[in-house]
């Protein structure tokens, strides 16, 4: 099968696309013949090694992972003898989890993973771009507990974890304020957001405003400035936060009323499902900046790796 390999940590060129040997399902598994996947923060970051300790889990000299992407739709193309939940063709999209694998024409996992029939309402490379920044913001506004009426604002609100949080915290019944460059404005409005702040003009951490949950999907704010934009008993989420954002979210949190909320995604068929409900009932779509085939992988990583996307970038295979 066709797949993009890298075999060493380094820039977008070390991604070659090559022929590799197709998995074979396991007893529990199904075989998925992918159609379309996503480049995520996730990928690029690991493709490099960044930060240094992803080798400690990774490879510490080259990666032990040789085939990236963690997103993806497709088709079921054969199925373990113990497989019960999906059948020879069912059309599915989901989330590999940390296993990734995705770059490929073939992609073999356990039935109970993060995988639901895609909603029949979109594409393959719709599909494909939903599950990254749509289960990552779900995880943070779900242990948030967002409630109509709240005043929700979602830093980064163009990428891919932002366009998602908008629409996630409008369908809770929030208020929600996103904040991105003044070439995303239009975008974000299109996508639900009650106001928008083009942070090129205007800084919300200084106009006086307050909010009940500040999500910050890039890290790009200041931690402890922005806490006094943060209600009484408000909540701060910090999805892409490095060490130090994380040391100082506790040490607010052990301090004051105030809490701030980071760390470790978790992964599960039902929010995937969730997700499907969703979009099916028009209350979530997918952002999509650009589209790739496979063999301009390295292409579509150096575009990703800029950080300028809005939403996400899809990939044909």
């Amino acid at each position: 099968m066709k797949a993009a390999v890298y075999t060493q940590y380094g820039p977008p060129e070390v991604l070659r696309v090559k022929q590799v040997e197709r998995p074979l399902p396991q007893k529990n598994e199904i075989l998925l013949r992918i159609r379309a996947t996503s480049v995520n923060s996730g990928d690029w970051r690991l493709r490099k090694a960044d930060p240094y300790a992803v080798r400690l889990f990774f490879g510490l000299l080259k990666p032990k992972i040789n085939i990236l992407g963690s997103v993806f739709s497709g088709e079921v193309e054969s199925i373990g003898e113990e497989v019960k939940q999906f059948k020879v063709g069912d059309i599915v999209f989901g989330h590999t989890d940390m296993s990734f694998g995705s770059y490929a024409e073939y992609l073999s996992l356990p039935e109970d993973a993060s995988i639901a029939l895609k909603p029949s309402n979109i594409s393959h490379n719709e599909a494909a771009v939903i599950p990254f920044g749509g289960v990552a913001a779900l995880h943070f506004l779900k242990k948030a507990k967002i409630q109509p009426g709240q005043k929700v604002l979602v830093v980064g609100a163009s990428g891919s974890v932002g366009s998602a949080a908008v629409q996630l915290a409008k369908s809770f019944g929030a208020d929600v304020t996103g904040v991105c460059s003044t070439a995303n404005i239009a975008l974000v409005k299109s996508i639900g957001a009650n106001k928008v702040i083009d942070y090129t003009k205007e800084d919300f951490a200084g106009n006086g405003e307050t909010y009940d949950v500040i999500f910050d999907a890039v890290n790009a704010i200041s931690v402890s400035r922005s806490m006094k934009s943060l209600n009484k008993n408000g909540i701060m989420i910090l999805s892409a936060a490095g060490m130090s954002e994380m040391l100082q979210g506790l040490w607010i949190s052990m301090t004051t009323n105030k809490r701030v909320l980071t760390g470790v995604i978790s992964h599960k068929a039902a929010d995937i499902i969730f997700l499907k409900e969703l979009i099916e009932a028009g209350k979530f779509k997918p952002v999509i900046d650009r589209t790739y085939p496979l063999e301009q992988i390295a292409e579509a990583h150096a575009y990703a790796e800029k950080g300028h996307k809005k939403g996400n970038i899809a990939i044909n295979i």
